[in-house]
């Protein structure tokens, strides 16, 4: 049953008045450089296919400029809100355009002498198509040259069909380029071999299962939102970068790559265009403080590297660039302002890492470090230095994990009782009476970080225990209005609502065709790997070839001990032969019983015993993208 959100206490309210004090509220730069080169406002909503709403840019309209921040947010995380809240189509600088604010992350387009360079996609077809429309209408008709993708996550090459045809890059026609040597294995392998789990974690970090509202998502902090149900497509590149000062040519315009790997994202690269001045550190400089750890679910990145990245940055071009342009929020202009917005995150992200360690070496455990580590005030009160993605108690946390493992150094961490165990036992000591009673009293008292704590004992070992979640599910919601960051205020009323209501199902998953289609066959089958049921295929011995005709590929695997393991060639001992296209190969592999229809379709041959399928399926999970996670 739908319940609506409740109003912020008096406490948070106060508390997020105070919180006005702490910012630099009167500074408005940030609000004239977002409004500045406004070519066209968005047209209207990005709809699908099937006449969907993916996107409605009126649902923000409450996000005024001059709107004060209500009880239910934070002021910083308004702020920011209200700054990304306007989208269209910008001019940077003559040759350089962007459309921003239709999608999560912006499309940027270099218009060439006879082409448009498009830089990074957008993370779905239908809002990179919008885009391109208004490119199309305003700016130039010329034929796209090139595709750059600036890193590995999807929400920089989804929308990748909607920007150019597959045909074309596939005949050469329209190179796509892209850092490092593996980027097909990180941009698939991160967002689709877990992507189940990090689906169901990103809708509660992104807010995708909230109303847009002042008690739901205000923006995802670097966007304005993620959209619901998009068309994620994948083009494979086809020109890697993979050295700092490879340069590249295209449509008379020069384009220089720093290679910046093991940052934000695993394959990652800067860009400068010396005949614009321009330049862009991609998601290692942002109007936010980034990630080290996502909550989503990630590799765990090295702070460390987006300080050297940054800086060797300001070496090349420091003294040249003009304008910084990025694929999230709004450019920078002149040289002196991008010199000291790239030289502050720098440095925030060097002070995070050094002082992170130094407490460890001091002892501290990583909650610890994170209770007690503050920016000093001139990177702390810098606005693009605001937890807007990451924040810094994560962040703190995550560079432990990065150097010291998940381990945080307390021998009773080491091998606790799983959290069902752990409140079962628990509430037997202390008597779910008194724990309801406490949580009570901390709630009133504006305890809420206690009254969660104390009260997922008692939820986790009696999930029926109806007055302790809905509790619980108050003080989740007074933390989300009071949080600064938007991933933080997106997981406690998303925690919340699924405490009122039971978990909701989300409007996407990664494991789109085009996506799993486009896996390297190694990778492919890792992805089936991880639906093997261990203790079933225990004592399992099925062996079967996979010939994938249209790349002229053959592979053997085999499911023993538990273990699926495949390697490119034949076998000679095989029990099945299964032949045909990729498309078909990878139906087979992930849903067995699909292979007779296909068969008779003449999709694929058949050669040898059939029923090793049926042992396939037959240790295969299926994984729920709505999978519980405040309760067992």
């Amino acid at each position: 049953m739908c319940q609506s959100p409740k109003d912020a206490t008096p406490i948070t309210a106060e508390i997020n008045a105070a919180a006005v004090q702490l910012y630099d509220m009167d500074n408005r730069q940030d609000f004239t450089d977002s409004r500045r080169g406004l070519i066209a406002e968005l047209p209207g909503n990005v709809v699908g296919a099937d006449g969907s709403v993916i996107f409605d840019p009126t649902e923000f309209d409450y996000l005024t400029d001059d709107a004060p921040p209500p009880n239910t947010v934070n002021p910083s995380l308004w702020r920011q809100s209200q700054l990304i809240a306007r989208g269209g189509l910008f001019e940077v600088v003559p040759g350089l355009y962007q459309v921003r604010n239709n999608d999560i992350a912006n499309l940027t387009v270099v218009e060439g002498g006879n082409g448009l360079v498009v830089i990074d996609c957008m993370a779905g077809v239908e809002s990179a198509r919008q885009a391109m429309a208004l490119i199309r209408e305003h700016v130039s008709d010329k034929p796209v040259a090139a595709v750059i993708y600036t890193h590995t996550h999807i929400d920089h090459y989804g929308g990748v069909k909607g920007v150019v045809d597959a045909a074309d890059v596939a005949s050469g026609k329209v190179p796509i380029i892209a850092p490092g040597h593996q980027f097909d294995k990180y941009a698939i392998g991160e967002n689709v071999i877990a992507g189940n789990a990090m689906a169901r974690r990103s809708f509660y970090a992104f807010g995708g299962l909230l109303d847009f509202d002042p008690k739901g998502t205000v923006s995802c902090g670097i966007g304005i939102a993620s959209t619901h149900g998009p068309t994620v497509s994948y083009i494979s590149p086809t020109d890697l970068i993979t050295t700092t000062g490879a340069k590249r040519e295209i449509a008379g315009i020069e384009f220089e790559f720093l290679y910046a790997p093991d940052t934000e994202a695993p394959e990652e690269m800067h860009i400068w265009i010396p005949q614009l001045a321009a330049l862009t550190c991609a998601e290692n400089a942002n109007h936010s403080l980034h990630n080290i750890q996502t909550l989503r679910g990630a590799r765990t990145r090295d702070a460390r590297n987006f300080a050297r990245y940054l800086d060797e940055t300001l070496e090349r071009w420091g003294d040249l660039a003009q304008v910084h342009h990025g694929p999230h929020t709004w450019p920078v202009w002149g040289n002196a302002n991008i010199a000291a917005f790239i030289g502050s995150q720098r440095d925030t992200y060097k002070y995070i890492h050094d002082q992170s360690l130094r407490l460890a070496n001091k002892g501290y455990t990583p909650l610890e470090a994170a209770e007690v580590i503050e920016l000093p005030d001139e990177l702390r009160r810098n606005w693009a230095n605001r937890g807007y993605h990451g924040t810094l108690h994560h962040d703190v946390r995550a560079v432990y994990t990065k150097e010291l493992g998940m381990w945080d150094g307390d021998p009773v961490s080491l091998h606790p009782h799983p959290p069902v165990e752990s409140a079962t036992r628990f509430v037997a000591f202390a008597g779910a009476d008194n724990i309801l009673a406490e949580g009570r009293r901390a709630f009133d008292a504006g305890d809420y970080r206690w009254a969660v704590e104390i009260l997922h004992k008692l939820v986790f070992a009696q999930p029926d225990n109806t007055e302790a979640r809905q509790l619980q599910a108050d003080a989740y919601e007074q933390m989300g209005y009071q949080a600064e960051g938007p991933q933080w205020r997106g997981i406690f009323l998303s925690a919340a609502k699924e405490l009122r209501e039971g978990p909701l199902p989300p409007a996407y998953v990664t494991a789109s065709e085009d996506t799993i289609l486009a896996m390297p066959l190694d990778i492919l089958f890792d992805f089936a790997a991880v639906h093997v049921i261990g203790e079933k295929a225990a004592d399992a011995d099925i062996r079967i070839d996979f010939s994938f005709t249209d790349e002229h590929a053959h592979w053997t695997m085999r499911i023993a001990r538990g273990v699926l393991n495949a390697r490119a060639g034949s076998s000679p001992d095989t029990q099945l032969t299964v032949s045909g296209p990729k498309k078909a190969l990878v139906a087979v592999l992930l849903t067995p019983a699909s292979a007779t229809e296909l068969e008779q379709a003449g999709m694929v041959t058949l050669d040898g015993d059939a029923g090793a399928l049926s042992a396939v399926a037959a240790v295969l999970d299926d994984f729920d993208p709505s999978f519980p996670i405040v309760t067992p």
